[in-house]
């Protein structure tokens, strides 16, 4: 599985940071972006990321 960050949603608050670090980043634009994939040991913090997202732009797919 990996998560995807709708760009023209994303907003650049970093929530989706802070709760998993291993995946998520801030480009140069301030936005977020997915830069690995979910894992059994990242899942729960994926989840709260997706979940927790202000602007809905994350999504997870296989």
């Amino acid at each position: 599985m990996r998560a995807f960050v709708d760009q023209d949603l994303c907003i650049g608050c970093g929530m989706c940071n802070a709760a998993c670090p291993e995946v998520f980043e801030l480009n140069d634009e301030g936005k977020a972006e997915a830069v690995a994939d979910t894992t059994d040991s990242n899942h729960d913090d994926v989840m709260t990321a997706i979940e927790g997202c202000p602007v809905s732009a994350i999504r997870e797919e296989e």
